[in-house]
């Protein structure tokens, strides 16, 4: 059986707002709900594990009634990190299970089925996956002196959902937690597994900012 967990512990700061950025509207409909909605749509019979700060949802809840919200999940508390958020959302698959869980930022709500598919099925055999896409601007590295350009056809940019193993999931995040965990590959590549690299898709943005907002609202309009 195969899950996924979908992180949504942000506070909106950026946005100038008082409302997390998860649950502001987007062409009418709060993001997370668009983003839970886009991974049922992958699959019915996957598993969704919603991970929320405690104090955020009652109002959520709220949200989901006035919503007529009614895509099956279960519930996780928020974490004092991201990597502590992940371990309480794993907490709820049974330590037996095999399969593949995906981690997804719950304001990406527009990652193409495609690319949900691919995660999936090349970590079945892969066991660690992450989707990501080229860098297309210019890259300055800073230093001390100064700054240099580096070759940008070397790096990428990632995103998520990122997929693994869940075993190996489960053994990784068992480790002590440590700064250099800034998602769940790095989580992974710390415990000593190889990450393997899928194509992404540009419209997969994670919407931080205002500006994200006015993006997110023509793409509903794709």
């Amino acid at each position: 059986m195969d899950y996924v967990i979908i992180v949504a512990g942000g506070k909106g700061l950026r946005m100038g707002s008082d409302i997390p950025k998860q649950f502001l509207p987007i062409a009418g409909k709060p993001v997370l709900m668009r983003t839970l909605e886009r991974f049922r749509a992958y699959s019915s019979a996957l598993q969704i594990i919603l991970v929320l700060p405690e104090a955020q949802q009652d109002y959520w809840q709220e949200l989901c009634k006035q919503y007529d919200f009614k895509v099956d999940y279960q519930l996780a508390n928020g974490g004092q990190t991201r990597f502590h958020s992940v371990q309480n959302g794993l907490a709820l698959v049974p330590d037996d299970a095999e399969g593949v869980v995906g981690v997804h930022d719950g304001v990406r709500p527009f990652p193409s089925i495609d690319v949900i598919r691919n995660c999936y099925d090349t970590a079945r055999t892969a066991k660690a996956v992450i989707p990501v896409i080229p860098v297309v601007e210019t890259v300055r590295q800073l230093k001390s002196d100064g700054s240099i350009t580096v070759p940008r056809d070397h790096y990428r940019l990632v995103q998520t959902p990122q997929t693994f193993d869940i075993q190996l999931l489960k053994a990784a995040n068992r480790q002590p937690y440590n700064d250099g965990f800034t998602d769940d590959a790095s989580v992974v590549e710390s415990y000593g597994h190889a990450i393997t690299l899928v194509e992404g898709i540009r419209e997969n943005i994670k919407i931080t900012t205002p500006y994200d907002i006015v993006v997110a609202e023509a793409l509903c309009k794709l």
